[in-house]
């Protein structure tokens, strides 16, 4: 048997039943695409859900607030998603008359969709013939095959894709493409697969030659780059504290937080006299009290970032210009480290 009957008749037997697997929308097909990048299915589910209640239809989205779509986004992370998917959507409504396009090119030429994203809905809603290539494509393929080409080098993208086309002929493209990525998030498992119950046992040259644990290959290391943060969280006798939209390119951009010192190390305490000119500036004058929330700092991984937190408690007496009342910071899109902090310091 072929490996794409193999693989084929794996997934009739092991597909999932996620509620886009239902349809052939491409609204609903880009909304899952965007929302499980760099997310797990269990994890995505929810917010998909909770997208298509408020969004129903790409119009809807399209008309929203970014601040809407942020605030539904979350504890998702990677937010420059979020901010894509709006832009897109309105995109698609000005520029294409709210149609899809159904050109591999023009669905390419969107912002936020890339190759793997252009793929999916291509081959899933208009039966275009062009594999998708994600991490979980790699893995499966690399093992399989063998192909010991850094997957993160320049050509590996085009060898893997015209290794995917080649074994998806023939086949229906939408289902080939979601049974590849089936099959690589179940059982071609990044660590452990359980090899010896695979249905490419026989055919992997990675399980063959014990070099399983081997791919796929890369070259290169991420550099981490580590930032201190020192947040400072003000509260009045009103139960007013500050906060402040995050503008410019980078981490959480148009998300809210309080007012942040970012310092060279959290283990060297911060200067109280850098802290009353920093918030003189924004007009509170009358310090009361600085306290330590966190004796350790908050350890937060991205990518490429590791950041080390610490909150600090500040009382004033002065009335907090543009303050928010401490119960309706719920309102205001977070980062996941500041919702945390939110719930359990405001909410409790």
């Amino acid at each position: 048997m072929s490996l794409q009957k193999k693989l084929l008749f794996w997934y009739n037997d092991n597909r999932r039943d996620f509620p886009w697997r239902k349809s052939k929308d491409p609204y609903k097909i880009w909304l899952s695409e965007i929302i499980l990048q760099q997310t797990r299915a269990s994890q995505g589910l929810p917010y998909f859900l909770k997208f298509q209640n408020a969004f129903p239809t790409l119009q809807s989205l399209a008309v929203a607030e970014e601040e809407e779509v942020l605030k539904l986004w979350q504890g998702l992370g990677y937010y420059s998603r979020a901010r894509n998917l709006h832009f897109t959507a309105q995109t698609i409504m000005n520029e294409f008359n709210g149609v899809f396009p159904n050109d591999f090119k023009k669905l390419i030429s969107l912002k936020g969709i890339g190759d793997y994203t252009a793929s999916a809905i291509g081959s899933i809603c208009f039966d275009l013939p062009e594999a998708v290539v994600d991490g979980n494509v790699y893995r499966m393929l690399s093992r399989i095959f063998a192909l010991s080409i850094p997957i993160d080098s320049s050509p590996a993208h085009k060898v893997f894709k015209d290794k995917a086309n080649l074994l998806m002929k023939g086949a229906s493209p939408g289902e080939f493409n979601q049974a590849m990525m089936e099959f690589g998030a179940l059982q071609c498992l990044p660590k452990n697969p359980n090899c010896g119950k695979c249905i490419f046992s026989s055919d992997c040259i990675a399980y063959q030659q014990d070099k399983v644990d081997y791919f796929p290959v890369k070259s290169k290391k991420i550099k981490v780059r580590k930032r201190f943060f020192n947040y400072l969280v003000l509260i009045n006798s009103d139960k007013e504290t500050l906060i402040e939209k995050r503008i410019g390119a980078g981490i959480w951009q148009n998300l809210y937080q309080f007012p942040l010192l970012e310092t060279n190390d959290t283990n060297i305490e911060i200067d109280k006299n850098d802290v009353s000119s920093f918030l003189n500036q924004k007009g509170i004058k009358q310090i009361k009290s600085i306290i330590k929330y966190n004796d350790l700092p908050i350890i937060h991984k991205l990518t490429h970032q590791h950041l080390e937190i610490i909150f600090w408690i500040i009382e004033t007496t002065d009335l907090i210009r543009a303050g928010v009342k401490s119960d309706q910071l719920d309102d205001y899109p977070m980062s996941k480290v500041l919702q945390n902090f939110r719930e359990k310091f405001f909410m409790n």
